[in-house]
């Protein structure tokens, strides 16, 4: 599997994916609208500029023109991990008010699945899992390790501080800070055991914890 390269195929197979579930920007389509916006806003934010695109005559052009000729592979992932966050989240929160948009043709599950599937047939290696795009260097280890975890961390609220480190984990080692990977993965296996104490009243000392990486 291959990180850093997104074939131009793959790129307009997301865009199409996007716009069938968030729908297509238009007058009188609000809903759509301010999801494209918010989109634009969060990552003009990030990036330190005032537009994706000069001249550009509305946010959803300003994204997507910038992410499909974007040579930055880290900044068109962070492209694809918003947009489909918000629809994991505030598209599926309000899918009724989404379902009769204008070019809606799909529901968030699907967009999801389908937007796994392109990875898995483009040779990249990322899921789109529990709000967040993950690494994966082997599919094994992803689907037989990985995706278990996150299941079984993410349906736990005793879990929460241990599903948030694993998370931050996975997050890092995406970036390539191994040294921070490494440490919130120590901090993940910590609560995680602190919470498997708690859970059937073991007694554990409260003041020990797994050592930093310095």
């Amino acid at each position: 599997m291959q990180h850093e390269i997104l074939e131009q195929s793959f790129r307009v197979q997301v865009v199409h994916i996007i716009r069938d579930t968030i729908g297509v920007e238009q007058s009188y389509n609000d809903a759509t609208n301010r999801v494209y916006e918010e989109i634009h806003r969060v990552l003009c934010k990030e990036y330190g500029v005032f537009s994706l695109k000069e001249y550009s005559n509305s946010s959803f052009e300003a994204v997507f023109e910038y992410f499909l000729k974007g040579k930055d592979y880290e900044k068109c992932l962070d492209i694809i991990e918003l947009a489909f966050r918000i629809i994991d989240t505030y598209v599926r929160g309000r899918e009724w008010g989404f379902r009769n948009a204008a070019g809606v043709s799909q529901k968030p599950d699907d967009a999801i699945d389908e937007l796994n599937s392109r990875f898995k047939e483009s040779g990249i290696g990322y899921q789109f899992e529990s709000e967040e795009l993950i690494r994966v260097d082997s599919q094994y280890v992803h689907s037989e390790l990985v995706k278990p975890v996150l299941c079984l961390l993410g349906k736990n609220k005793k879990y929460a501080g241990a599903n948030d480190e694993f998370l931050s984990a996975h997050e890092h080692y995406r970036h390539k800070r191994y040294k921070e990977c490494l440490n919130d993965c120590l901090k993940s296996f910590e609560s995680l055991m602190k919470a498997f104490h708690e859970n059937h009243s073991w007694p554990f000392n409260k003041k020990r914890y797994c050592k930093e990486i310095n």
